[in-house]
């Protein structure tokens, strides 16, 4: 069993390297750190080229949040899925690390694969000195 999935694997390279039109390109997701359903401030600071989206209310936003990250409350999420690029890592936060993991969930059973939430949320963020863009 073990020798025909080695082989299936080195097919399927094989044909990525002959130039098959249907080969996807290989990418680390989430370079440096054991992907799964959250990750830490620490790591989600230390991503570079993720999509941070944020799940919080406006009044919430205006207060403080990641610089370039995407505003989409949770209530929203839903209708607004096209706004979220399925080609590139996805770091989900809120306030505190609860609305990030329901925003995460719909992303999942949207389909994204690339999506991960940030635990403590820009409270941990702002805790541990994080830089913080204010306004809209």
């Amino acid at each position: 069993m073990m020798t025909r999935l080695v082989l299936a694997m080195v097919l399927v390279v094989a044909g990525g390297c002959a130039g098959s039109p249907a080969a996807a390109p290989t990418t680390t997701v989430f370079p440096n750190v054991v992907p799964g359903p959250e990750i830490s401030v620490a790591d989600a600071a230390a991503f570079t080229g993720a999509f941070v989206l944020d799940v919080r209310e406006p009044s919430e936003w205006v207060t403080g949040h990641i610089a370039g990250a995407k505003l989409i409350p949770l209530g929203q999420l839903p209708t607004r899925l096209a706004e979220v690029p399925r080609d590139r890592a996805v770091v989900v936060v809120c306030r505190t690390g609860n609305r990030s993991a329901q925003g995460r969930d719909i992303l999942v059973g949207a389909g994204y694969t690339a999506v991960t939430s940030m635990t403590g949320g820009m409270t941990d963020w702002i805790a541990q000195g994080n830089p913080v863009a204010t306004g809209n």
